[in-house]
């Protein structure tokens, strides 16, 4: 909800300043090779023949058991004002390099159903790169916000060997939140869900989150049969954002894991290209 330019393009440039934002996710404390993610953004709006364009950069740096992933991307977003609100339409274009480390496999023989020498199993460190792209749309209004994006639209195939493939398959992220101001409006309820699917697979979290003074936030999430995740964070000074969330299993992962932890730090300044000239003249002399 803080970061929605990583996985949605059309939203960079959407808070109208420079915006800088940091994630470091630590999956499933306690299981070996859980997991860890990290990933940067940095975006800005761009006003361009009286229209208004958002630019970014996205770093990710993904770990997971002996697989590795990390990826570049530039963004950019076409943002069309209305009456009722901004309609955003963007891209990402970029590259991935995924590998694999096959030195660190540990295979057994289970009878006919897996063998040591697998051929499809690398048995030594094997890397490639591929150029990815990504879509997404986005609507906001001071009230309410909503947006569709799809990460790695071409499905890029990844050739590890002559032998062996890797490819990042589609995943389609939906999302949608609202702003509820309550009687003192210092106090601010803000509900939103995102659901993100692969088509075989699917993901579903639904969260809401209280804000004060615009200052402090904290709230609850429930991810679908995976977490309950607890979230708080602070503005410490203007536009220096600190949070943290912690998410407990629900699932069978419990007897192996504590859980998971997320950092985020964001920050957000405005900035000018250039000076607006400005002629006075004097009445006296009028």
């Amino acid at each position: 909800m803080f970061n929605s330019s990583s996985f949605n393009p059309a939203t960079v440039g959407e808070k109208g300043m420079i915006e800088a934002v940091w994630q470091h996710r630590i999956q499933w404390v306690g299981m070996p090779n859980a997991g860890q993610s990290d990933i940067i953004n940095l975006n800005l709006p761009v006003d361009f023949l009286s229209t208004t364009h958002g630019v970014g950069l996205k770093v990710i740096d993904d770990k997971v058991g002996l697989f590795s992933n990390t990826s570049v991307y530039l963004q950019y977003a076409y943002k069309l004002k209305t009456t009722s609100g901004v309609w955003s339409f963007g891209t990402e274009l970029g590259l991935i390099n995924a590998g694999f480390e096959g030195d660190s496999v540990h295979s057994v023989n289970i009878g006919d159903y897996h063998e040591s020498t697998d051929p499809v199993v690398p048995s030594t460190n094997v890397q490639g790169m591929g150029f990815d792209i990504g879509l997404g749309a986005w609507y906001s209004s001071p009230k309410f916000e909503a947006g569709i994006s799809y990460a790695h639209l071409n499905q890029p195939v990844i050739s590890w060997s002559d032998q062996l493939d890797y490819q990042e398959k589609g995943v389609l992220f939906i999302t949608g939140g609202y702003n509820w101001t309550l009687i003192d409006p210092k106090m601010v309820i803000k509900p939103t869900t995102l659901f993100k699917t692969d088509f075989v697979s699917f993901q579903w979290d639904a969260s809401a989150r209280m804000e004060y003074d615009n200052k402090y936030w904290g709230g609850l999430s429930y991810r679908w049969g995976d977490a309950m995740v607890f979230f708080a964070g602070i503005n410490a000074i203007a536009g220096l954002n600190i949070g943290y969330a912690y998410d407990l299993p629900v699932s069978q992962i419990i007897k192996a894991s504590s859980g998971s932890h997320e950092f985020l730090i964001s920050y957000s300044f405005e900035y000018k290209l250039n000076k607006a000239k400005h002629k006075y003249k004097s009445i006296r002399i009028l």
